[in-house]
């Protein structure tokens, strides 16, 4: 949105300077995006005389000028063939730099004659492509005046960015108001005259039952005897300032009342139209040529303004090339309409027009404006083009709906810990156009219509916050005991935080990817049902929630291959979805490496990633966030898309699974455009079991440190077993053969061949035994280790080997 200061004194009275307004704007939600100010681009460039215009004596086509400026005197060469002796035209001294021509001024010489400075052209000075001779002012024009000032363009310029959810600021008017609710001014009265018509209008609205709640208000009236053209030069300047071209009075009407008070206009030729207009769907298949001449296919779900001859307009988005006014215009039918915003909205998405009037449909306007905005055109269109002017005609009625809300004036402190007085509340509440009346103890507003987004009470502390501002909220500093980590965080909190801590310290990187994938990607990984299938999408490639994250990662691994970085090391730690119920989604870390696991080093080899590493990734992730490591087995019933045979899951049991690993399926490799090996992880956090907390040690997630002093004894295990004997079943045995003394049980060789009979391999694992209370003795070490055989003999028929 953008606006000129003096476009905003038009509705504001204010004595406040630029940088003041500049930074209130952004305090009170109006973020400013850029201040231009020609003025200060232009301010060495002012008005000087030519006291002496006479030929170079070396050229024919060159001039000697001694050109009168406000410091002195200056001889100038100059070629423009309307230089002459008397005239006022436009210095640019040595030093400044012109814009149209992107040359900074140095003196020189040209054909023996000194020249210092320049007189310069609209062309030269980026005003207009003018270049037939330099700017020539009337001679009685004041010396040393900038030129800024000379041509209306010392009024700085103001962008701001605009929330969807304030369609009152895409009006100067609405930034003024805001601004005086801040207390920098006061807001002017809106000069609005009823004009009664002097006849009927040969034209009349009608509307189609079914648009009633696409289009619940339309009016308009007839102009005749009117005469159009060229806008005055001031309405032209405001136009210029914020990037339209002008047209004609007319449409320029239409596009100021739209950017001063955010009410979209349209006008239409009267001789150009057959019967009355009337607001109606449109057929299937029907074409209408636009404003922007491009012809557009229409759907029967798109609000048209139609007459005797077809179409003349898309509904709040653009209206037709053969109904459009012209120089010739003379005659000339009125629009001011309501429309639904999410119907401008599907219509302007389907069309794909982008508009200024689409723009502010989307996002509502005020619904009394489609009163007071026939008045305000009326008497724009009989100052500027004159003409006489009939009765208005309308269709449907304006939607008279009135929200009250009540606000607790101890809301603010309780809310935002800011205390504002009940007076002052009252006060920026009425300047913002809220009807405020009091109610006990209580403040009743009534919503104002163009602040359809004011919905609860909490809208009115917003509304009261921001304009008292929110730099006057008090800064305090927290205890200590109210921001430790163990006091304020909830389990769940410090798991994922543990985890996403420990993939860290792994070296993977982490990444915050959408929660939607392509409907393409979510069969891919598992699928999900028709209920997780966006129904408004943004994008065809987010068109489904995801029922795992790692399409996301594996996009953005895909990416960055592409970008030359094909080692991969990615994680992320959110959800992921299954059904569209209130527990239809988990909590997962999620991760997946591609490429080699370390770049090429003199040190070491590099190699490829690969299960290992996954599983590793896993297991990080789980013993962080408090799962049961030492209890976990290994099975092989991994989700589909990983690789069948280099994956599994670790897990509680086969119905409890807390992780999946392995290497990712060919197949949807393939389909990701990404060449393997990938692979990846997946620890379901929401599946690690509670902590056992025992009597007494209530809060407590892990117990104290509890070392032995004494020296712990290792004693190795080589065991034969069957091929098909996984080894982790193996060292569990081993585990729970002596639970108080064993403390770990480590693989480390694992053989088949020469020695070993044929469908058997031999297992060697490494025992630790940590006693407790006393240094072991043989015997006891003895016990141990026959407990060891023992139980792995029961439980996967080993046997030692000799």
């Amino acid at each position: 949105m953008k606006f000129t200061l003096n476009w905003l004194k038009d509705h504001l009275d204010t004595d406040a300077s630029l940088e003041v307004i500049v930074e209130k704007l952004s305090l009170i939600g109006l973020e400013v995006e850029g201040v231009e100010n020609k003025a200060d681009e232009l301010k060495a460039f002012k008005t000087a005389k030519v006291i002496e215009a006479v030929q170079h004596p070396n050229a024919d086509r060159l001039r000697v000028c001694q050109v009168q400026s406000a410091d002195g005197i200056s001889q100038v060469v100059c070629g423009a063939p309307n230089a002459r002796t008397g005239m006022v035209g436009v210095f640019a001294p040595v030093g400044c730099y012109v814009p149209g021509i992107d040359l900074t001024l140095k003196a020189g010489n040209l054909r023996g004659e000194d020249s210092n400075g320049m007189l310069v052209s609209e062309r030269e000075m980026g005003l207009s492509d003018e270049h037939d001779g330099i700017i020539d002012l009337p001679e009685d024009t004041e010396i040393g005046v900038p030129l800024a000032e000379i041509l209306g363009l010392d009024d700085p310029i103001i962008e701001i960015a605009i929330t969807p959810n304030r369609g009152d600021c895409l009006g100067v008017r609405g930034v003024a108001r805001d601004l005086a609710a801040a207390g920098l001014g006061k807001l002017k009265a809106l000069k609005t005259e009823t004009v009664e018509g002097s006849f009927e209008s040969p034209i009349n609205w009608r509307a189609d039952e079914a648009v009633a709640q696409n289009v619940p208000y339309v009016a308009g009236r007839y102009f005749r005897n009117i005469k159009n053209g060229p806008s005055p030069k001031w309405l032209q300047e405001r136009l210029l300032a914020i990037g339209l071209r002008p047209i004609s009075t007319l449409v320029d009407i239409t596009n100021y009342v739209s950017f001063d008070l955010g009410r979209p206009l349209h006008v239409f030729d009267a001789d150009k139209v057959q019967g009355d207009l009337t607001m109606r769907f449109a057929v299937n298949g029907e074409e209408f040529l636009a404003l922007d001449e491009e012809t557009y296919k229409l759907e029967d779900t798109m609000v048209v303004i139609g007459d005797d001859n077809g179409v003349q307009g898309i509904g709040g988005v653009m209206g037709g090339l053969n109904s459009g006014c012209s120089d010739e215009t003379t005659n000339m039918f009125l629009e001011v309409a309501l429309f639904d915003p999410i119907s401008i909205a599907i219509t302007g998405r389907k069309s794909g027009i982008l508009s200024d009037a689409r723009y502010r449909f989307e996002r509502t306007v005020d619904s009394q404006s489609a009163d007071w905005g026939v008045d305000v055109a009326t008497q724009m269109v009989l100052d500027l083009c004159g003409g006489e002017v009939s009765q208005v005609s309308s269709a449907g009625s304006i939607p008279s709906e009135q929200r009250v809300i009540e606000l607790r004036p101890s809301r603010i402190e309780d809310l935002c810990g800011v205390a504002v007085a009940k007076d002052k509340q009252i006060e920026i509440l009425s300047i913002l156009g809220f009807d405020v009346s009091e109610k006990g103890d209580l403040i009743s507003a009534v919503v104002p219509t163009w602040r359809p987004d004011v919905e609860l009470e909490a809208c009115l502390v917003e509304e009261i916050l921001r304009i008292h501002g929110y730099e006057n909220i008090p800064e305090l500093q927290m205890e200590p005991d109210n921001y430790l980590p163990q006091g304020v965080l909830t389990l769940e909190q410090r798991r994922v935080s543990n985890a996403r801590t420990a993939l860290c310290w792994r070296g993977l990187d982490e990444a915050v990817t959408f929660s939607f994938v392509s409907y393409a990607e979510a069969e891919l990984f598992g699928g999900v049902p028709d209920s997780l299938r966006v129904a408004n999408t943004i994008s065809t490639d987010l068109d489904t929630m995801r029922p795992s994250i790692l399409p996301t990662l594996l996009s953005a691994a895909v990416r960055n291959t592409d970008r030359g970085y094909a080692d991969n090391a990615l994680f992320e730690v959110g959800p992921q979805y299954f059904d569209d119920t209130a527990k239809g989604q988990q909590k997962m870390a999620t991760g997946l490496r591609s490429g080699a696991i370390a770049g090429r080093h003199w040190e070491s080899p590099s190699r490829s990633v690969d299960v290992f590493d996954a599983k590793g990734d896993a297991l990080a992730a789980l013993s962080a966030a408090g799962a049961p490591v030492d209890n976990l087995q290994v099975f092989t019933n991994a989700p589909s898309y990983f690789h069948p045979g280099r994956s599994g899951v670790m897990g509680l049991g086969p119905k409890n699974v807390l992780a999946a690993f392995g290497e990712l399926h060919p197949r949807v490799l393939e389909a990701m455009d990404i060449k393997g090996p990938v692979v990846a992880f997946e620890v379901f956090l929401d599946n690690i079991p509670q902590p056992k907390v025992k009597k007494g040690e209530s809060g407590k997630i892990k117990p104290a440190l509890d070392l032995s002093p004494f020296q712990p004894v290792e004693r190795d295990f080589a065991f034969l077993v069957d091929e098909s004997v996984e080894a982790g079943k193996l060292i569990r045995s081993a585990k729970g053969a002596d639970k108080a003394l064993i403390s770990d049980v480590v693989l480390f060789d694992i053989y088949t061949g020469k020695g070993v009979e044929e469908g058997k391999k031999s297992l060697a694992i490494t025992v630790t035994l940590q006693p407790r209370d006393h240094t072991l003795t043989d015997e006891e070490i003895d016990a141990v280790s026959q407990k060891v055989v023992a139980q792995a003999m029961k439980a996967t028929g080993a046997t030692l080997r000799s």
